[in-house]
């Protein structure tokens, strides 16, 4: 069951934790243009979201604890006990993950942008519109009913 094993509700808080920050810093950015708004946004996902395995050592000698949680959460842990040995490769695990997310974000900005040009119809002003036969340089106004 969910709420007799800890891992597995500590994972789901996390998660549901993470969503509610990157969507309130995706609105907290809504002064920047789409473009960098996602690539932060996606960034930091990757920051949050890319996972890496830890082993800490217990008291008995010679016994150790492993698992996986964020490469984040493990970089911060080995920065702090100075453990080169493991903050190196951990760190670069976070930057590769803040990288592929900020080239996510760069493609849902490109996939918008390109699928907001296909809807984008030329119209001359000679041709008449679809609606009403007005040229395009006339403001359609909206028609209730």
């Amino acid at each position: 069951m969910l709420m007799s094993d800890s891992m597995p509700l500590l994972w789901l808080v996390y998660v549901v934790l993470s969503l509610v920050v990157l969507l309130t810093g995706y609105l907290g950015l809504g002064f920047l243009p789409r473009l960098p708004r996602l690539v932060i946004t996606w960034a930091v996902a990757g920051l949050m979201w890319t996972p890496s395995h830890f082993r800490l050592p217990l008291l008995d000698e010679g016994e150790f604890y492993s698992g996986f949680a964020p490469a984040v959460m493990v970089a911060a842990v080995a920065f702090l006990e100075n453990n080169r040995e493991t903050f190196l490769p951990v760190a670069l695990l976070v930057v590769v993950g803040a990288g592929v997310g900020a080239l996510l974000g760069l493609l849902l900005w490109w996939r918008g942008r390109t699928r907001g040009q296909d809807e984008v119809v030329d119209m001359d002003e000679d041709a008449p519109a679809a609606s009403g036969g007005r040229g395009s340089g006339e403001r359609q106004e909206p028609v209730l009913g």
